[in-house]
């Protein structure tokens, strides 16, 4: 009912998911400096009691003590300094996030404005306004001879917000530099890997499907996108209670983070209870919208990376570039060990009640490094970052993926045989590769890969 009678920018966040409501509040500015606001109002009404109604000034010296002319001259003062404060650091900085969105992500000032310090800092600039306006119209509707804890207060918020400036500088400067940008990018990634959410969804899977319930498969029914969108989110612990409950299984045809066109095929289902099947509530349980978000999206943390390292490239900043591709390399390594790429989630039963389209390794590789290698072309420096970025992630993966890698690595050389190549740069490209070679048990692969290339020269 309450839904009802808010405004359409504060409804949808109670018509959401835990998951969803989390993500969507920390892309938001107002909800921490609203409560620092909400907080200021406490604290004007404990200052303002402490003077009017205890009246301390009684018990305190004459020279703590100051006049009601001069507590409202001192908070008049602050009320446009701090307001000046607050609008030109935020003005400046807006400015060059903007600028460095450009260069680098256009995700920079959303990243920026998400991350818990800028808000909390934000929080204190906002809070400090409202305390010394509010302040201001306190003691003005309620004047004493003298004031104590009025003035203190006061001039003790001002203080720390100077101070905070100060912090919000720094901040500011120090989460600018490219690596810190990279390094929290990947650790969103990530906490998502290592989230209750996911975990919980790793105990829902199983590498043996067993009963797929095959007898009814020709009776499969087939569910369209209500809209176009993302698929942002499934609620796969309700979709699989209520899946149990009809006795059917449900096959997502589009896998999360990709985009379905309204009326393209979203699901299939089958079973005995097929036939009683509301398909509305399955389609309550599978969110879409118009962008990607990262609460189930794993590869939407690669592409950012991916997206740095190319911008890189075009501004003539390989360290950057080649910072990023490690960092890609590490969220890979992050995805191999807590992910698992099993389609099968069962009910508490251990029945296969939904099969869901699930990416494997080798696809990740490609949204991590196969983009940052197409826009690399004959930048044989970054080729050979890639390279060796890969024999840093050979080494420390499970075995069954070497082969993988070691494709990926030639294919990505394949177009070197036709191509000029300074001498060094074949050198060190080469020393990465056999190395490569060595880990992933393709030596003699490699002494063929070695004898084109040096003959190019020839």
């Amino acid at each position: 009912m309450l839904v009802k009678w808010l405004p359409p920018s504060l409804s949808k966040y109670l018509k959401m998911s835990k998951q969803e409501r989390k993500y969507e509040l920390r892309l938001t500015l107002w909800r921490t400096p609203l409560l620092y606001i909400l907080w200021t109002f406490f604290l004007v009404a404990i200052t303002v009691y402490m003077d009017v109604g205890i009246g301390i000034a009684k018990y305190t010296f004459d020279g703590f003590q100051a006049t009601f002319e001069t507590t409202r001259a001192l908070i008049s003062a602050l009320i446009g300094g701090v307001l000046t404060l607050s609008a030109f650091t935020l003005n400046s900085l807006l400015v060059v996030l903007t600028t460095f969105s450009g260069q680098f992500s256009p995700r920079m000032l959303q990243n920026f404005v998400k991350d818990k310090q800028t808000q909390h800092i934000l929080g204190i600039f906002n809070g400090s306004f409202v305390y010394v306006l509010i302040m201001f119209l306190a003691i003005s509707s309620n004047p004493v001879d003298y004031y104590v804890a009025v003035p203190f207060a006061t001039v003790a918020i001002a203080f720390f917000a100077a101070v905070t400036f100060i912090y919000f500088i720094n901040h500011a400067t120090t989460w600018m530099q490219v690596h810190n940008i990279t390094d929290t990018m990947k650790q969103v990634t990530v906490e998502m890997l290592e989230g209750d959410f996911t975990k919980d969804l790793q105990q829902m899977r199983t590498e043996n499907p067993g009963d797929l319930l095959q007898g009814w498969q020709k009776e499969k029914c087939s569910v369209l996108a209500p809209i176009s969108g993302y698929i942002q989110l499934i609620l796969f612990k309700d979709l699989l209670q209520k899946a149990k409950q009809d006795n059917i299984i449900v096959k997502m045809e589009v896998g999360i983070g990709n985009y379905a066109l309204q009326g393209n095929q979203l699901f299939t289902y089958w079973g005995p209870g097929a036939h009683q099947v509301n398909e509305q509530e399955y389609l309550d349980f599978i969110r879409l919208g118009h962008k990607e978000t990262e609460i189930q999206d794993l590869k939407y943390g690669l592409n950012k990376l991916a997206e740095i390292a190319i911008k890189a490239m075009g501004n003539d900043d390989p360290k950057t570039a080649a910072n990023t591709i490690y960092q890609v390399a590490d969220l890979l390594l992050a995805l191999e060990n807590k992910a698992t790429f099993s389609p099968y989630l069962v009910d508490e039963e251990g029945q296969v009640r939904f099969i869901l389209g699930v990416d494997d390794f080798e696809y990740h590789l490609y949204q991590g490094l196969g983009l940052i290698r197409h826009y690399a072309q004959k930048n044989y420096p970054i080729i050979t970052n890639i390279i060796e970025a890969l024999t840093r992630l050979a080494g420390a993966v499970d075995q069954k993926y070497h082969k993988v890698i070691w494709n990926f690595a030639t294919n990505t050389i394949d177009h070197i045989y036709t191509e000029f190549i300074f001498d060094l740069d074949r050198k060190l490209l080469l020393r990465n590769l056999q190395e490569l070679a060595r880990i992933t048990g393709h030596a003699s692969n490699y002494n063929y890969i070695e004898r084109h290339l040096k003959g190019d020269k020839q």
